[in-house]
């Protein structure tokens, strides 16, 4: 390899210890950004991580210099045990079939982001995707979803429709208005970790294998008032089929 080559990306779950991010993969705060009625719009990017050809991201919520590790996990003993099912992306989903599309949706992947709720909730949109502009919000939609909770698909071509992303690792820290920070709400969530397109991996510490990440991943909810949780990552992987 060329010195000013990078590896391919790359987060690497390490046995009870930090995510380890590979390859040279930015780093930078999403702000979710809302309208004055609290619906989930879009992202701005916030603050962003001087680049580092390798970083360590904090697992354990004790760091003292978030979000990245600087070894607290190992004084507190913290029990990094994966709690992911491994089960297929479709074998959890429900199915929601409209005019011209299907939306799938695992709901126990949630990460409250809201972006599916605006202009009559997604469930509701998909239904009607026969006109073109609920087709549109269910695409723009669905495309949001951080955590690969829901799925689009073409009724007509039977495949996935997703946004492409840049490989990128995102710290998500909930809504805001004109770039303020503001809790997830309702769930006790005020963001959470994870990465977007063009990652290998990420590599699980636990023997059993984990599902590939396709447009986006949801790696750890981050509880109020720290920036993980304590029981291990979410490790909800999207486009698991």
């Amino acid at each position: 390899m060329k010195k000013s080559e990078q590896p391919n990306p790359q987060i690497e779950i390490t046995k009870d210890g930090p995510y380890l991010v590979k390859g040279g993969l930015p780093l930078s705060e999403q702000l979710i950004v809302t309208n004055a009625e609290g619906e989930s719009l879009d992202y701005a990017e916030g603050r962003k991580y001087p680049a580092q050809p390798q970083y360590a991201l904090c697992r354990c919520g004790q760091s003292g210099n978030k979000p990245f590790c600087d070894g607290t996990h190992a004084r507190v003993h913290f029990d990094g045990t994966e709690t992911a099912s491994r089960e297929p992306y479709l074998k959890q989903a429900e199915t929601i079939a409209g005019q011209t599309m299907v939306l799938t949706d695992a709901e126990n992947l949630c990460a409250f982001a809201r972006f599916c709720d605006p202009k009559g909730r997604i469930w509701n949109l998909v239904k009607q995707t026969d006109n073109p502009e609920a087709r549109r919000l269910v695409e723009f939609e669905a495309g949001h979803c951080p955590a690969g909770r829901l799925v689009a698909w073409d009724r007509k071509t039977g495949k996935a429709i997703e946004p492409k992303f840049r490989a990128v690792a995102r710290l998500d820290r909930g809504h805001s208005k004109k770039g303020e920070r503001a809790d997830l709400g309702a769930r006790g969530y005020s963001g959470y970790l994870g990465g977007r397109q063009g990652l290998r991996g990420p590599e699980s510490a636990d023997p059993l294998p984990l599902w590939p990440v396709g447009q986006q991943a949801l790696l750890q909810r981050l509880a109020r008032g720290v920036s993980s949780t304590t029981s291990g990552p979410c490790g909800r992987y999207k486009r698991r089929v």
